[in-house]
Protein backbone atom coordinates (compact mmCIF):
# COMPACT_ATOMS: atom_id res chain seq x y z
CA UNK A 1 0.00 0.00 0.00
CA UNK A 2 2.74 2.70 -0.68
CA UNK A 3 2.00 5.73 -2.01
CA UNK A 4 -0.97 6.93 -0.22
CA UNK A 5 -1.24 10.28 1.05
CA UNK A 6 -3.63 12.26 2.70
CA UNK A 7 -6.01 13.35 0.31
CA UNK A 8 -6.30 16.79 -1.88
CA UNK A 9 -6.92 20.16 0.11
CA UNK A 10 -6.54 17.68 3.47
CA UNK A 11 -3.57 17.91 5.55
CA UNK A 12 -1.91 16.04 8.99
CA UNK A 13 -1.09 17.97 12.18
CA UNK A 14 2.03 16.13 13.77
CA UNK A 15 4.22 17.10 16.65
CA UNK A 16 6.13 19.33 17.35
CA UNK A 17 2.98 21.39 15.42
CA UNK A 18 0.69 19.80 16.92
CA UNK A 19 1.59 21.20 20.54
CA UNK A 20 0.84 24.76 18.96
CA UNK A 21 -2.32 23.41 17.01
CA UNK A 22 -4.05 22.07 20.69
CA UNK A 23 -2.07 25.18 22.45
CA UNK A 24 -4.36 27.78 20.00
CA UNK A 25 -7.64 25.35 20.81
CA UNK A 26 -7.51 25.61 24.04
CA UNK A 27 -6.69 29.30 24.62
CA UNK A 28 -9.79 30.00 22.08
CA UNK A 29 -11.92 27.54 24.14
CA UNK A 30 -10.75 29.19 27.88
CA UNK A 31 -12.82 32.12 27.65
CA UNK A 32 -16.02 30.26 27.01
CA UNK A 33 -15.19 27.82 29.79
CA UNK A 34 -15.03 30.92 32.26
CA UNK A 35 -18.22 32.50 31.24
CA UNK A 36 -20.08 29.26 31.76
CA UNK A 37 -20.95 27.73 28.24
CA UNK A 38 -21.19 23.96 28.47
CA UNK A 39 -19.41 21.74 25.84
CA UNK A 40 -21.51 19.81 23.43
CA UNK A 41 -20.48 17.23 20.99
CA UNK A 42 -22.16 16.52 17.82
CA UNK A 43 -21.91 13.83 15.10
CA UNK A 44 -19.60 14.79 12.26
CA UNK A 45 -22.06 14.14 9.61
CA UNK A 46 -25.57 15.38 9.52
CA UNK A 47 -29.16 15.05 7.53
CA UNK A 48 -28.60 17.06 4.66
CA UNK A 49 -31.67 18.77 5.33
CA UNK A 50 -30.01 20.28 8.62
CA UNK A 51 -28.13 22.24 6.37
CA UNK A 52 -29.39 23.09 3.22
CA UNK A 53 -32.62 24.52 5.41
CA UNK A 54 -30.25 25.89 8.02
CA UNK A 55 -27.12 27.62 6.06
CA UNK A 56 -29.05 28.57 3.09
CA UNK A 57 -29.99 27.50 -0.63
CA UNK A 58 -28.58 30.46 -2.04
CA UNK A 59 -24.86 29.50 -0.25
CA UNK A 60 -21.99 28.43 -2.02
CA UNK A 61 -21.84 26.08 1.03
CA UNK A 62 -24.77 24.40 -0.09
CA UNK A 63 -24.56 24.60 -3.46
CA UNK A 64 -21.06 23.61 -4.24
CA UNK A 65 -18.90 22.95 -1.47
CA UNK A 66 -20.83 20.00 0.78
CA UNK A 67 -19.71 16.45 0.63
CA UNK A 68 -23.07 14.60 0.70
CA UNK A 69 -23.43 10.94 -0.06
CA UNK A 70 -26.64 8.34 0.20
CA UNK A 71 -26.16 5.77 2.97
CA UNK A 72 -27.06 1.99 2.64
CA UNK A 73 -30.54 2.90 4.04
CA UNK A 74 -31.40 5.60 1.61
CA UNK A 75 -30.49 8.90 3.57
CA UNK A 76 -29.39 11.43 2.30
CA UNK A 77 -25.88 12.80 4.40
CA UNK A 78 -23.90 15.61 4.50
CA UNK A 79 -20.02 15.79 5.97
CA UNK A 80 -20.55 18.80 8.04
CA UNK A 81 -19.64 22.35 6.44
CA UNK A 82 -20.03 24.17 9.61
CA UNK A 83 -21.45 23.67 13.22
CA UNK A 84 -23.71 25.98 14.14
CA UNK A 85 -26.99 24.40 12.47
CA UNK A 86 -25.92 20.69 13.98
CA UNK A 87 -25.61 22.35 17.46
CA UNK A 88 -29.04 24.30 16.88
CA UNK A 89 -30.39 20.49 15.89
CA UNK A 90 -29.27 18.91 18.79
CA UNK A 91 -30.63 22.06 20.68
CA UNK A 92 -34.07 21.54 18.81
CA UNK A 93 -34.26 18.06 19.59
CA UNK A 94 -33.48 17.44 23.05
CA UNK A 95 -35.26 20.57 24.06
CA UNK A 96 -32.90 22.65 25.53
CA UNK A 97 -35.37 25.57 24.90
CA UNK A 98 -37.14 24.12 27.90
CA UNK A 99 -35.02 25.27 30.59
CA UNK A 100 -33.65 28.26 31.80
CA UNK A 101 -32.15 30.72 29.34
CA UNK A 102 -29.86 31.81 27.31
CA UNK A 103 -28.61 28.12 26.96
CA UNK A 104 -25.20 28.76 26.49
CA UNK A 105 -22.75 26.25 24.11
CA UNK A 106 -19.68 25.55 22.61
CA UNK A 107 -18.20 22.87 20.83
CA UNK A 108 -14.85 21.85 18.79
CA UNK A 109 -14.36 19.95 15.83
CA UNK A 110 -13.50 18.75 12.03
CA UNK A 111 -15.60 20.86 9.11
CA UNK A 112 -15.73 19.95 5.32
CA UNK A 113 -16.43 22.04 2.15
CA UNK A 114 -15.42 21.18 -1.17
CA UNK A 115 -13.43 24.47 -1.75
CA UNK A 116 -10.11 25.25 -4.21
CA UNK A 117 -7.62 24.35 -1.63
CA UNK A 118 -5.19 27.76 -1.63
CA UNK A 119 -2.96 28.72 1.82
CA UNK A 120 -5.39 29.38 5.08
CA UNK A 121 -8.27 27.57 2.54
CA UNK A 122 -8.47 23.86 3.29
CA UNK A 123 -11.37 21.17 2.69
CA UNK A 124 -11.30 19.86 6.06
CA UNK A 125 -10.77 22.73 8.95
CA UNK A 126 -11.30 22.96 12.76
CA UNK A 127 -13.42 25.17 14.29
CA UNK A 128 -14.24 26.55 17.87
CA UNK A 129 -17.77 27.35 18.02
CA UNK A 130 -20.12 28.67 20.60
CA UNK A 131 -23.74 29.32 20.52
CA UNK A 132 -26.11 31.86 23.10
CA UNK A 133 -29.29 30.86 22.34
CA UNK A 134 -32.71 31.66 23.42
CA UNK A 135 -32.59 35.63 24.50
CA UNK A 136 -32.41 38.60 22.41
CA UNK A 137 -30.37 41.11 24.20
CA UNK A 138 -27.76 43.67 23.14
CA UNK A 139 -25.62 42.46 25.94
CA UNK A 140 -25.36 39.16 25.14
CA UNK A 141 -24.39 39.78 21.30
CA UNK A 142 -21.91 42.19 23.40
CA UNK A 143 -20.64 39.25 25.37
CA UNK A 144 -20.21 36.98 22.89
CA UNK A 145 -18.66 39.14 20.73
CA UNK A 146 -15.62 40.08 23.46
CA UNK A 147 -15.53 36.68 24.30
CA UNK A 148 -14.33 36.22 20.64
CA UNK A 149 -12.05 38.88 21.16
CA UNK A 150 -10.51 37.65 24.86
CA UNK A 151 -9.57 34.64 23.30
CA UNK A 152 -7.29 36.43 20.22
CA UNK A 153 -5.81 38.79 23.09
CA UNK A 154 -5.01 35.68 25.52
CA UNK A 155 -2.67 34.21 22.50
CA UNK A 156 -1.07 37.36 22.15
CA UNK A 157 -2.40 38.19 18.77
CA UNK A 158 -2.81 42.42 18.25
CA UNK A 159 -2.80 42.78 14.12
CA UNK A 160 -6.33 41.30 13.85
CA UNK A 161 -9.73 43.45 13.50
CA UNK A 162 -13.03 43.21 14.21
CA UNK A 163 -15.52 43.85 11.20
CA UNK A 164 -18.83 44.82 12.61
CA UNK A 165 -22.35 45.79 11.29
CA UNK A 166 -25.91 45.00 11.18
CA UNK A 167 -28.30 43.18 8.71
CA UNK A 168 -31.69 44.25 9.77
CA UNK A 169 -34.47 41.60 10.68
CA UNK A 170 -37.73 40.87 9.36
CA UNK A 171 -39.05 44.44 10.25
CA UNK A 172 -36.59 45.94 8.02
CA UNK A 173 -34.89 43.64 5.68
CA UNK A 174 -38.29 43.24 2.95
CA UNK A 175 -38.27 46.92 2.28
CA UNK A 176 -33.88 46.76 2.12
CA UNK A 177 -34.22 43.69 -0.49
CA UNK A 178 -36.98 45.36 -2.98
CA UNK A 179 -33.98 48.47 -2.83
CA UNK A 180 -30.79 45.88 -3.37
CA UNK A 181 -33.02 44.04 -6.19
CA UNK A 182 -34.00 47.19 -7.75
CA UNK A 183 -30.32 48.87 -7.65
CA UNK A 184 -28.80 45.21 -8.91
CA UNK A 185 -30.96 44.96 -11.76
CA UNK A 186 -29.14 47.61 -13.59
CA UNK A 187 -25.80 45.88 -13.02
CA UNK A 188 -24.14 43.87 -15.65
CA UNK A 189 -23.98 40.54 -13.91
CA UNK A 190 -23.48 36.92 -15.38
CA UNK A 191 -26.45 34.87 -15.25
CA UNK A 192 -25.19 32.53 -11.69
CA UNK A 193 -24.89 36.05 -9.63
CA UNK A 194 -28.60 36.69 -11.08
CA UNK A 195 -29.65 33.35 -10.18
CA UNK A 196 -28.17 33.67 -6.72
CA UNK A 197 -29.38 36.94 -6.16
CA UNK A 198 -32.99 36.36 -6.55
CA UNK A 199 -32.49 33.90 -3.77
CA UNK A 200 -31.24 35.84 -1.99
CA UNK A 201 -29.68 39.58 -3.03
CA UNK A 202 -27.42 40.28 -0.19
CA UNK A 203 -25.18 37.40 -1.32
CA UNK A 204 -24.05 39.50 -4.12
CA UNK A 205 -22.35 42.15 -1.69
CA UNK A 206 -20.10 39.29 -0.62
CA UNK A 207 -19.00 38.74 -4.28
CA UNK A 208 -15.14 39.15 -4.36
CA UNK A 209 -14.86 39.03 -7.63
CA UNK A 210 -13.57 43.24 -8.90
CA UNK A 211 -15.40 43.18 -11.84
CA UNK A 212 -18.75 42.87 -9.53
CA UNK A 213 -17.24 44.92 -6.73
CA UNK A 214 -16.79 47.78 -9.16
CA UNK A 215 -20.27 47.92 -9.40
CA UNK A 216 -21.50 47.94 -6.00
CA UNK A 217 -20.38 51.43 -4.91
CA UNK A 218 -23.59 53.40 -5.02
CA UNK A 219 -25.34 50.11 -3.77
CA UNK A 220 -28.19 50.58 -1.23
CA UNK A 221 -26.79 49.51 2.22
CA UNK A 222 -28.31 47.75 4.97
CA UNK A 223 -27.43 49.96 7.92
CA UNK A 224 -28.91 53.21 6.27
CA UNK A 225 -32.27 51.52 6.38
CA UNK A 226 -32.82 49.87 10.02
CA UNK A 227 -35.78 49.82 11.53
CA UNK A 228 -35.89 52.39 14.88
CA UNK A 229 -36.32 48.50 16.93
CA UNK A 230 -33.00 47.14 14.72
CA UNK A 231 -30.89 50.50 15.21
CA UNK A 232 -31.62 50.86 18.90
CA UNK A 233 -30.20 47.31 19.09
CA UNK A 234 -27.21 47.84 17.20
CA UNK A 235 -26.55 50.97 18.94
CA UNK A 236 -26.45 49.01 22.48
CA UNK A 237 -24.60 46.49 21.22
CA UNK A 238 -22.07 49.22 20.04
CA UNK A 239 -21.99 50.95 23.54
CA UNK A 240 -21.60 47.58 25.05
CA UNK A 241 -18.48 46.71 23.40
CA UNK A 242 -17.48 50.25 23.62
CA UNK A 243 -17.81 49.86 27.89
CA UNK A 244 -16.11 46.55 27.35
CA UNK A 245 -13.12 48.17 25.68
CA UNK A 246 -13.24 46.29 22.52
CA UNK A 247 -12.71 47.96 19.53
CA UNK A 248 -14.43 47.68 16.23
CA UNK A 249 -14.36 48.82 12.14
CA UNK A 250 -17.95 49.39 10.60
CA UNK A 251 -18.27 47.14 7.85
CA UNK A 252 -21.74 47.98 6.20
CA UNK A 253 -21.23 45.78 3.27
CA UNK A 254 -20.51 42.34 5.52
CA UNK A 255 -22.43 39.80 4.50
CA UNK A 256 -21.37 36.55 5.95
CA UNK A 257 -21.25 33.53 3.83
CA UNK A 258 -24.25 31.81 5.68
CA UNK A 259 -27.87 32.54 4.77
CA UNK A 260 -28.88 32.68 8.94
CA UNK A 261 -27.78 35.99 10.11
CA UNK A 262 -30.01 38.78 10.64
CA UNK A 263 -29.38 41.74 13.20
CA UNK A 264 -25.47 41.90 14.87
CA UNK A 265 -23.07 40.65 12.51
CA UNK A 266 -18.99 40.33 12.30
CA UNK A 267 -15.85 38.97 11.50
CA UNK A 268 -12.21 38.48 12.70
CA UNK A 269 -9.77 39.43 10.19
CA UNK A 270 -6.35 39.13 10.51
CA UNK A 271 -3.93 41.15 8.55
CA UNK A 272 -0.83 38.88 7.95
CA UNK A 273 -2.38 36.66 6.38
CA UNK A 274 -3.29 37.92 2.75
CA UNK A 275 -6.11 37.33 1.18
CA UNK A 276 -8.07 34.45 2.61
CA UNK A 277 -7.82 37.14 5.95
CA UNK A 278 -10.83 36.09 8.10
CA UNK A 279 -9.70 33.95 11.34
CA UNK A 280 -13.68 34.16 12.56
CA UNK A 281 -16.81 34.75 12.71
CA UNK A 282 -20.39 35.16 13.28
CA UNK A 283 -23.36 36.99 14.32
CA UNK A 284 -27.31 36.76 15.21
CA UNK A 285 -29.63 34.33 13.76
CA UNK A 286 -32.62 34.54 15.18
CA UNK A 287 -34.71 32.68 12.28
CA UNK A 288 -32.54 29.20 12.32
CA UNK A 289 -34.66 27.96 14.87
CA UNK A 290 -37.54 27.91 13.08
CA UNK A 291 -35.83 26.94 9.84
CA UNK A 292 -35.30 23.90 11.44
CA UNK A 293 -38.30 23.17 12.52
CA UNK A 294 -37.92 24.24 16.28
CA UNK A 295 -39.35 26.61 18.20
CA UNK A 296 -38.91 30.60 16.82
CA UNK A 297 -36.18 31.41 19.72
CA UNK A 298 -32.92 34.10 19.12
CA UNK A 299 -29.57 32.99 18.86
CA UNK A 300 -25.94 34.33 18.34
CA UNK A 301 -22.92 32.89 17.99
CA UNK A 302 -19.58 32.32 16.41
CA UNK A 303 -17.27 29.85 14.61
CA UNK A 304 -13.42 30.68 14.74
CA UNK A 305 -11.23 28.54 12.74
CA UNK A 306 -7.73 27.30 14.77
CA UNK A 307 -5.85 26.60 11.48
CA UNK A 308 -6.53 30.04 10.62
CA UNK A 309 -5.66 31.03 13.90
CA UNK A 310 -2.71 28.83 13.86
CA UNK A 311 -1.26 30.99 10.56
CA UNK A 312 -1.90 34.26 12.15
CA UNK A 313 -0.40 33.31 15.45
CA UNK A 314 2.44 32.47 13.31
CA UNK A 315 2.82 35.71 10.80
CA UNK A 316 2.95 37.55 14.07
CA UNK A 317 5.65 34.95 15.17
CA UNK A 318 4.37 34.43 18.69
CA UNK A 319 5.65 31.41 21.33
CA UNK A 320 2.47 29.65 21.42
CA UNK A 321 2.35 25.83 22.52
CA UNK A 322 6.41 25.17 22.34
CA UNK A 323 6.47 21.66 24.07
CA UNK A 324 8.32 21.57 27.18
CA UNK A 325 9.55 18.37 26.62
CA UNK A 326 10.20 15.67 29.12
CA UNK A 327 11.77 16.61 32.53
CA UNK A 328 13.49 13.99 33.59
CA UNK A 329 14.72 10.92 31.54
CA UNK A 330 16.07 7.53 32.41
CA UNK A 331 18.66 5.50 30.65
CA UNK A 332 18.77 1.73 31.83
CA UNK A 333 21.81 -0.40 31.14
CA UNK A 334 20.84 -4.29 31.33
CA UNK A 335 16.95 -6.18 32.02
CA UNK A 336 17.39 -5.47 35.64
CA UNK A 337 17.98 -1.68 35.15
CA UNK A 338 15.01 -1.44 32.97
CA UNK A 339 12.92 -2.90 35.43
CA UNK A 340 13.92 -0.28 37.45
CA UNK A 341 13.33 2.82 34.87
CA UNK A 342 9.76 1.48 33.86
CA UNK A 343 8.68 1.83 37.64
CA UNK A 344 10.89 5.00 38.22
CA UNK A 345 9.10 6.68 34.91
CA UNK A 346 5.77 5.53 36.04
CA UNK A 347 6.37 7.09 39.43
CA UNK A 348 7.29 10.26 38.25
CA UNK A 349 4.76 10.70 35.67
CA UNK A 350 2.06 9.47 38.31
CA UNK A 351 3.77 12.43 40.38
CA UNK A 352 2.72 14.73 37.42
CA UNK A 353 6.61 15.21 36.20
CA UNK A 354 6.88 14.42 32.78
CA UNK A 355 9.66 11.72 32.50
CA UNK A 356 10.97 9.38 29.75
CA UNK A 357 12.87 6.46 28.83
CA UNK A 358 14.70 4.35 26.11
CA UNK A 359 13.31 2.00 24.73
CA UNK A 360 15.02 -1.14 22.72
CA UNK A 361 18.48 -2.20 22.96
CA UNK A 362 20.72 1.04 22.87
CA UNK A 363 24.26 1.41 24.84
CA UNK A 364 25.11 4.12 26.46
CA UNK A 365 25.95 6.36 23.81
CA UNK A 366 22.78 6.08 22.22
CA UNK A 367 20.73 6.34 25.11
CA UNK A 368 22.47 9.74 25.87
CA UNK A 369 21.73 10.94 22.42
CA UNK A 370 18.12 10.50 23.19
CA UNK A 371 18.06 11.20 26.76
CA UNK A 372 19.57 14.98 25.29
CA UNK A 373 17.12 15.62 22.55
CA UNK A 374 14.02 14.89 24.83
CA UNK A 375 14.91 18.15 26.10
CA UNK A 376 15.08 16.31 29.71
CA UNK A 377 16.53 18.60 32.88
CA UNK A 378 17.85 15.37 34.75
CA UNK A 379 18.94 12.69 33.63
CA UNK A 380 19.24 9.45 35.52
CA UNK A 381 21.67 6.25 34.46
CA UNK A 382 21.69 3.27 36.01
CA UNK A 383 23.97 0.40 35.05
CA UNK A 384 24.98 -3.26 36.26
CA UNK A 385 27.65 -1.81 38.52
CA UNK A 386 25.21 0.70 39.77
CA UNK A 387 22.62 -1.58 40.70
CA UNK A 388 25.38 -3.75 42.59
CA UNK A 389 26.24 -0.80 44.74
CA UNK A 390 22.62 0.57 44.99
CA UNK A 391 22.85 3.50 43.17
CA UNK A 392 21.60 5.53 40.28
CA UNK A 393 23.58 8.41 38.80
CA UNK A 394 21.82 11.87 38.52
CA UNK A 395 23.02 14.09 36.16
CA UNK A 396 21.93 17.84 36.31
CA UNK A 397 22.22 18.57 31.85
CA UNK A 398 22.14 22.32 32.66
CA UNK A 399 24.77 21.76 35.12
CA UNK A 400 26.81 19.10 34.06
CA UNK A 401 27.15 17.51 37.93
CA UNK A 402 26.67 13.88 38.08
CA UNK A 403 26.18 12.54 41.70
CA UNK A 404 25.16 8.62 42.99
CA UNK A 405 21.67 8.32 44.37
CA UNK A 406 20.16 5.48 46.61
CA UNK A 407 17.90 3.67 44.39
CA UNK A 408 15.30 3.63 46.92
CA UNK A 409 15.96 7.54 46.95
CA UNK A 410 15.91 8.11 43.17
CA UNK A 411 12.08 9.21 43.34
CA UNK A 412 12.11 11.48 45.53
CA UNK A 413 15.78 13.28 45.16
CA UNK A 414 14.86 13.33 40.83
CA UNK A 415 11.25 15.03 41.69
CA UNK A 416 12.79 17.63 44.14
CA UNK A 417 15.36 18.11 41.90
CA UNK A 418 13.55 18.86 38.64
CA UNK A 419 10.84 21.25 41.14
CA UNK A 420 13.74 23.63 42.26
Amino acid sequence: MSGLTAPKGTFDTLPPDSARFLAVRDTLTAPLRRAGYGYVETPVFEETAVFSRGVGESTDVVTKEMYTFTDRGGRSLTLRPELTAGLMRAFIEHRLHGGALPVKLWTVGTAFRYERPQAGRYRHFTQVDMEALGVDDPALDAEVVALGVQGFRDLGLTDFELLLTSLGDATCRPQYRDLLVAFLDKLDLDEETRRRAAINPLRVLDDKRPEVQAQLDDAPLMVDHLSDSTKAHYDAVRQHLTDLGVPWTEAPKLVRGLDYYTKTTFEFVHHGLGAQSAIGGGGRYDGLSAALGGPDVSGIGYAVGVDRTLLAVQAEGLDVGVAAGVQAFVVPLGAEAKRLAVRLVGQLREAGIPADTVYGDRGLKGAMKAADRSGATHVVVVGERDLAEGVGQLKDMRTGEQRPVPVGELFETVRASVEE
